[in-house]
Formats: C-alpha cells, structure tokens, sequence
C-alpha cells in the first residue's frame, strides 16, 4: 500500500498472513521514486500477542528506525477502517502505542513520552540536552529515534540541503539525528522544516513535529499545545503528562504488487 500523511509517504507492507521483510538493498531500490515505488519510510504490518498489531520501520536508504508517526497514524487509520474499531494498540520498536479516531477523518497517536535522557536518545556523551556544544544552540530530544532541533528566527532561509546533512552526521549523535528547524509564531503556533535521518527532506514528520514541539516547550518558547505547520500541511501535538500526542490527517493513496521479476533485480 502506498499511504501519506501531509505528503511524508510511505509503502507499507502487510505481512500478518505471513512473509518477511525485504532486505535493506530491496528497501533502497523499491524507494526510488524513478525505478521503484518511491516514499520516505517503508513500513511492515505484522501480528502481535501484545497488541492489535505489529510495526516496523526502514528509512528510504535501508536503515532501520525505531519510529515513524505519520506511517503509524496512516496504519492504524487504515486498520479501524477495516475493523471498525475506534481504538487500536500498536507495538513499534520503541514502545505499545495508542491510536484513536479523533472525528473529522483525522486520527490521533500517543507517541508515548519523549527521551530526555542523553544515553538514550542517544549522545556520544553527558551534556546539557536543551542547550547542545554545537553552533545554533539547539536542543536533543528522543521519539524513538534521535532528534537535533535548532530555533531561528526564518525558517525558511536556511539552507537544508546544506545544513540537514551536516547536522545529521554530527559526532555528538552517534546514530545519526533527524534536524529540526523550527521558526516561533506565537506560543501555540510554530513553523517546522525537516531533514529527516536516512531519507533527506520531508513535507512532513510526525516524530520530527513531535520533537521541535517537546524542545520548544522546554524552552519556554511555546506551551505544551501547538499546531506545527509543515511543508505539507499541519499536525496537531499535545504533550500531556501521559506522554506527546499527535493528530492530523491520513491518505491511503493506492495498492498494489511488486513482482517477483523486480524483486530478484
């Protein structure tokens, strides 16, 4: 299936009647948007004996991630579709996460708490997570997977496709960081660019939203309730004391079949 959310696009794989992931040499040509399927994250829907379902993530160079929002939100759309259900659990990488129909066509995921801990967001080592030693001074935060967010005062005249890699790769993350750039509008509003680990510029993210709104809150910059506008669009984050919730849109786009002919490529 291919599936977006604000137009951060995934292929998802349903694999609950069986089979196994693909390699991460297949993941990386089924992303090419010119030979293959093309999108951000792949994801495998699998089942579980802990929850309704079971998740897992690759980014579009074959790497694995631990979490994907937006891929979670447009599957567990995709499964109360199915079931007819209003709630759902799904287990990731990272954590059982909670899904609910919130009305209007958008759904909404309890992201669960965000890291806050160096060792396991993680850092190369101990330092001040909402003031980071890198030139910007920007914050660290956990979803699952590593985050670098940096506030300026105009988003858009930063130079991601410079800047994006090179913070990426910085020494201080050892497992590579998604980059955040996050421009204030006011204390419920902010404006988010996104340079994503593994995949490169996205219209949207959900983990990435959820991070630019858990440092900017630990900042005093905002409240704890903001509307985040993407590239794509705009998601709804609430960090509450049970942990950062995100709601917004879905988008089941098509299905289909990769042969085994182009498989065996």
């Amino acid at each position: 299936m291919k599936m977006h959310g604000l137009g951060n696009d995934f292929v998802v794989l349903d694999l609950r009647a069986g089979g196994k992931p693909p390699s991460a040499g297949v993941i990386a040509r089924m992303a090419d948007r010119h030979r293959g399927v093309g999108f951000d994250q792949l994801a495998t829907v699998e089942t579980d004996d802990r929850a309704d379902v079971r998740l897992r993530f690759w980014n579009a160079d074959g790497s694995v991630s631990a979490a994907c929002g937006n891929a979670t939100r447009c599957i567990a759309r995709f499964v109360m579709d199915e079931t007819g259900r209003d709630r759902l659990s799904l287990r990731t990488d990272h954590a059982v996460l909670l899904a609910e129909d919130a009305g209007g066509g958008l759904t909404r995921i309890n992201m669960g708490p965000p890291v806050l801990d160096w060792r396991a967001i993680p850092l190369a080592r101990d330092v001040d997570i909402d003031r980071l030693p890198i030139d910007g001074d920007p914050a660290a935060t956990g979803m699952g997977n590593p985050h670098v967010t940096f506030f300026v005062e105009d988003a858009a005249s930063v130079d991601l496709a410079t800047f994006g890699p090179a913070m990426e790769h910085h020494p201080l993350y050892p497992q590579r960081a998604n980059v955040e750039v996050v421009q204030i509008v006011s204390r419920d509003e902010i404006i988010l660019r996104i340079w994503e680990r593994g995949t490169g510029p996205t219209l949207a993210s959900g983990s990435c939203s959820c991070a630019a709104a858990v440092a900017a809150a630990r900042r005093g910059l905002t409240g704890r309730r903001v509307r985040v506008n993407v590239p794509g669009g705009a998601l709804l984050i609430d960090w509450r004391d049970d942990g950062v919730w995100m709601e917004g849109p879905t988008a089941h786009v098509f299905s289909g079949v990769l042969t085994p002919e182009w498989l065996s490529q």
